[in-house]
């Protein structure tokens, strides 16, 4: 037994540093946000009938701090939207995948952005400590200390609960559905999902295939199955039904299942991969789904 300990525990060990950096799949060597001039890959590409003129673009320097913190680190974020406005728009707050930095969101933030038309709903989404030109080093408890970060931002600048959209892609299911379930600057009214976690546990037994403590394989305690049951406010499940990278059935179906607030929906796009979502479902479908469901 001692021997097969042995001869295992390198593999354990490799594994858990694999999955660890599989969720927190940052890239912090770019010296500048490009935007629309970014040539790197992307999920899809949208038309010029999607573009945001400049002015409707901020770039922000947010201080974001967790409680085991003796000094705050930098995040950068980003607004699109007039400032001024955001003490009467509705907000979609995004929270991005696990992927590189802001300049691959990009195409979903301008596409959230024409969710009521032309620029009618203001969007936030920020880089997570570590990923993009956010200082720091990626961790759970500091992802969830920039999304809040921003919530302070909105908040400071006349953003109210009733007002307030979350929205968290793959990764970002995480902080989506912690900050909704356990409220700290402000109190999200209404919550989407696109392929989310079920939790890290349910990660690692679906790539193992071992039936072993998740603590084996990462340190990272994310559990949106459990938080889901703490939400009650209107909830809204998207996922691709060939979503290789976290099975719609192990993982969002029982977030979905879980929840027992005031109101759910889901919508399956068939076909689609994990970041396949929005452009398999159509741009005006996806727009509408999530129109009509903030609206409701």
């Amino acid at each position: 037994m001692k021997k097969w300990i042995y001869i295992c525990l390198p593999f354990l060990l490799v594994s858990c540093m694999k999955l660890d950096s599989n969720l927190f799949n940052n890239d912090n060597k770019i010296t500048e946000y490009k935007f629309d001039d970014y040539t790197g890959e992307q999920d899809f590409i949208l038309d010029e009938t999607y573009k945001i003129t400049g002015d409707k673009i901020h770039l922000l320097d947010l201080l974001s701090q967790t409680d085991q913190e003796s000094s705050p680190v930098n995040i950068k974020a980003l607004y699109i939207g007039e400032i001024s406005r955001i003490g009467t728009d509705t907000v979609i707050l995004y929270c991005h995948g696990n992927k590189w930095h802001m300049d691959f969101y990009w195409q979903r933030a301008k596409l959230l952005a024409h969710t009521n038309g032309k620029h009618n709903y203001g969007v936030m989404m920020m880089d997570y400590r570590g990923y993009g030109l956010s200082s720091g080093k990626p961790s759970e408890d500091g992802m969830y200390a920039d999304v809040d970060a921003c919530m302070k931002w909105l908040k400071d600048h006349g953003l109210t609960d009733n007002r307030l959209i979350i929205y968290g892609f793959s990764l970002g299911s995480a902080p989506s559905c912690e900050l909704t379930a356990n409220v700290r600057s402000l109190k999200p009214a209404k919550l989407i999902l696109e392929a989310p976690f079920g939790s890290s546990a349910i990660m690692v037994q679906d790539a193992s295939q071992l039936n072993m403590p998740a603590e084996y394989f990462t340190s990272i305690k994310i559990d949106n199955a459990e938080e889901i049951k703490k939400v009650e406010q209107p909830f809204l499940w998207i996922h691709g039904t060939n979503d290789n990278f976290l099975n719609y059935k192990t993982h969002g179906q029982v977030v979905y299942d879980n929840y027992k607030g005031s109101y759910k929906a889901s919508y399956m796009v068939a076909g689609a991969d994990h970041g396949e979502v929005p452009e398999k479902i159509g741009f005006d479908v996806y727009l509408k789904t999530l129109g009509d469901f903030i609206r409701k």
